[in-house]
């Protein structure tokens, strides 16, 4: 670093005395090219202001929109030791690289972790954009904010994406999106890398905790909504939801994260796109391109994925991204190219728009600037990234308000929409067993003993992606309630609740209480870190847990983990609580269900193995004349397991018409029942099977599904609609070749242990 290199404070760099102040430090700055240019006028039309905008741009201007750059590139020693800013690589980031975007990764934030230092922080880096780039550009900064506003010590931490599928609620799926928005926004943040869109069906993946589950439906819809969330959240400013990761990162070859995978284009095309089109549909401004490599191809060098299917087939017209350092990847790790420049030809000619380069700015300018002279990717390209991009920053409102008022961001940010986070956290939890209605506690339960080290541990409660990259820090403290806490709130008054602190403990304290609560699961981590060749629960738990069923009395196990694990020794106890990874709240949620103050209503969205090395499992597995122990679909929960301390019962399914054209949308009705003593909120999920098809079809497929609510004895008859995209099969032979389509014949939709048959023509 230069030696005359100025270390600047956020407080000492920003002196901006009100944010009415910074609004119109964009439109007030006169260009070079001449006073008042159309790019600055606010009431021109967003497609006009961008035009005139490239126009006035050099082709290493464009080049550095297309950068994204990580904010630790600017502090400190311009490496990874943050603290405050650098003015000499600010200059190299924003000025002489011209940098689009800026991002903070998983940790990457201000040396004091407050919502107000994140503003000041964003702010900082936005100020010095505009006010030193040449035309005055904003950058647009985004974050990983999955689970709330998950890097932000103080913001309220939702459950993981996986414990919010297990709810089938779009609509408080929509609700976590707009909250977290909305605090995203405080902070001045406007990009926000989810909803994760993947499918997961193999339960080693690190990252299997970050979807909304195994099946397409039920993910493409939550993410939807996830994405009509963060879009439209009234915040203190616009914010960009991401689709990612484009397209089939859950699928590598031997479950560890970021390892190539093969699959069928019939595979592809029917289970793995699905869910990524249904978020796009819903409007998203962005996609994140996945990291790995499908069929020998690396997704971020696909010109399949990321033109032909989502731009021509999908006509998507947002901003494509890479993932982190994907592009350079495409050289170094793939082995693609000999150099640099050609590993960004081939990204940029397949489709990306924006490079995720977070530590080499001027790497990325001198080799997209050396692609274009070798004649390897040509200016018009880069002009339709850089329309791209532009018209995003235009649509989020960046040159008209590119700051926000630090001052408010605590207030906004701490604290926020606990009851929300509250909510989800309970309609996440999943009751698997309930042997002799253990549960919910009964009130005349004198003594409760709560087991197992997780009962007590908010930071593997969270998991990953939470205030650090692999989890919280060590030495920081979360706020929130754990099991414990929320156990020994809920109590009643006269219920003596005791944590046993050892196993030997938990085994003495057990003989003489009505119930032991022991709280399992796995340490929280990241990616690759989390990768779990043996996703089972450790041999110390599982010691535990048989030791405990041994004392005769009743236990319930709670087990916090962002994937089913085999529960080996641990399988059996009278009560089991599946509850993910569920914030913040959770230890509250958790307490709601055993207590009975809330009718657990979560049913699963992931198939539970039996034993190890039945990975991958998914319930829409293939018929075949296979006959070995479990190698059908033989899971230990099934996908939709789940239960209540109501009942229910599905009294019918009936379909508008007996017949329809292939072209149609079948309409169902499904009439339900709470036949118990207490309201509660019933999913209803609508199956199709074909008694005979040219293509295989698994046994059952997920076509349509709600939730309802229903009181004590309530009926209700709900509608649903299944559209012919989710009967649509890929025709043919192995190859797989040519378009989705509905095959005439016989379809049989299952709602319950009811069914009702449409014939196709």
């Amino acid at each position: 670093m230069p030696t005359n290199a100025r270390r600047l404070s956020l407080r000492g760099l920003l002196t901006l005395a009100t944010a009415a102040a910074c609004v119109a430090a964009v439109a007030s700055a006169p260009a070079q090219a001449g006073d008042n240019p159309t790019y600055t006028n606010p009431n021109a039309p967003i497609d006009v202001r961008v035009n005139d905008l490239l126009h006035r741009m050099t082709l290493d201007e464009k080049i550095g929109q297309m950068d994204q750059i990580s904010v630790v590139n600017m502090q400190g020693d311009c490496q990874w030791s943050g603290g405050d800013f650098t003015e000499s690589c600010l200059h190299d980031v924003l000025v002489k690289n011209a940098a689009g975007s800026v991002l903070s990764g998983g940790g990457a934030g201000p040396s004091v972790n407050t919502p107000e230092n994140w503003a000041k922080m964003v702010n900082t880096v936005q100020q010095y954009a505009v006010k030193n780039s040449r035309l005055h550009i904003p950058i647009i900064y985004g974050v990983d904010a999955v689970h709330g506003h998950n890097n932000v010590l103080g913001a309220t931490i939702f459950p993981q994406e996986i414990g919010m599928g297990s709810t089938w609620d779009p609509s408080l799926v929509k609700a976590a999106g707009a909250s977290t928005a909305r605090a995203v926004a405080a902070t001045g943040i406007d990009w926000n890398f989810a909803p994760v869109t993947d499918i997961a069906r193999d339960q080693r993946w690190g990252r299997y905790y970050e979807t909304y589950g195994e099946d397409p439906l039920l993910s493409g819809t939550l993410a939807a909504a996830a994405v009509q969330g963060i879009q439209n959240a009234g915040g203190a400013k616009d914010v960009a939801a991401t689709v990612k990761h484009f397209a089939g990162y859950g699928e590598p070859g031997n479950g560890h994260d970021r390892v190539p995978g093969d699959v069928s284009m019939r595979y592809l095309q029917d289970t793995l796109l699905p869910s990524y089109q249904q978020a796009i549909d819903a409007g998203a401004q962005s996609v994140m391109v996945n990291s790995g490599a499908i069929n020998g191809i690396p997704a971020t060098a696909s010109h399949y994925l990321l033109t032909d299917v989502l731009r021509k087939q999908w006509g998507f017209k947002g901003v494509v991204v890479s993932d982190w350092a994907d592009v350079r990847a495409l050289q170094t790790s793939y082995h693609l190219t000999a150099d640099y420049p050609a590993a960004i030809a081939k990204a940029v000619n397949a489709g990306l728009d924006m490079a995720m380069e977070p530590y080499d700015a001027q790497g990325w300018s001198d080799g997209l600037r050396t692609a274009v002279q070798r004649h390897l990717v040509s200016v018009a390209r880069i002009d339709q990234s850089v329309k791209r991009i532009l018209t995003l920053k235009f649509r989020l409102g960046l040159f008209e308000h590119p700051y926000v008022d630090a001052s408010k961001a605590d207030s906004r940010v701490i604290g926020a929409d606990t009851g929300l986070a509250r909510q989800a956290a309970d309609e996440s939890q999943v009751l698997l067993r309930n042997d002799g209605g253990v549960l919910p506690i009964s009130s005349k339960a004198k003594k409760i003993v709560v087991a197992g080290s997780y009962a007590d541990d908010i930071n593997d409660q969270v998991g990953g992606w939470t205030v650090g990259w692999q989890g919280v820090p060590d030495g920081v403290t979360l706020p929130g309630t754990t099991v414990l806490q929320g156990i020994e709130k809920a109590a009643p008054s006269g219920t003596q609740v005791v944590q046993a602190k050892t196993a030997d403990d938990a085994v003495t304290q057990a003989k003489d209480a009505d119930l032991t609560v022991v709280v399992v699961g796995e340490k929280a981590a990241a990616e690759g870190s989390a990768d779990s060749p043996r996703p089972e629960l450790t041999a110390d738990q599982q010691a535990l847990v048989k030791s405990l069923k041994a004392t005769g009395k009743p236990v319930v196990t709670v087990v916090l983990a962002g994937r089913p694990l085999v529960l080996g020794d641990a399988d059996g106890t009278q009560g089991l609580l599946m509850s993910w990874l569920p914030g913040t709240e959770g230890g509250n949620a958790v307490a709601d269900v055993l207590f009975g103050k809330t009718d657990p209503s979560g049913r699963l969205n992931a198939s539970w193995p039996k034993d190890i090395g039945n990975e991958p499992m998914y319930y829409q597995q293939l018929p075949g004349t296979n006959a070995g122990p479990e190698s059908s679909y033989d899971a230990a929960y099934p996908f939709g397991a789940g239960l209540s301390y109501t009942t229910y019962t599905f009294d019918s399914v009936k379909a508008a018409s007996a017949t329809a054209r292939t072209k149609d949308t079948v309409k169902l009705a499904v009439h339900v029942s709470d036949t118990g003593s207490r309201a509660g909120d019933l999913v209803v999920p609508v199956y199709v099977a074909q008694p005979s098809s040219d293509v295989l079809s698994p046994s059952r497929k997920l076509v349509a599904f709600t939730k309802v609510h229903l009181d004590a004895g309530q009926s209700r008859t709900v509608s649903l609609s299944v559209p012919p995209s989710e009967l649509a099969v890929t025709p043919g032979d192995i190859d797989g070749a040519g378009p989705r389509q509905v095959a005439p014949g016989t379809y049989v939709f299952t709602a319950g242990t009811q069914t009702a048959t449409v014939t196709l023509r």
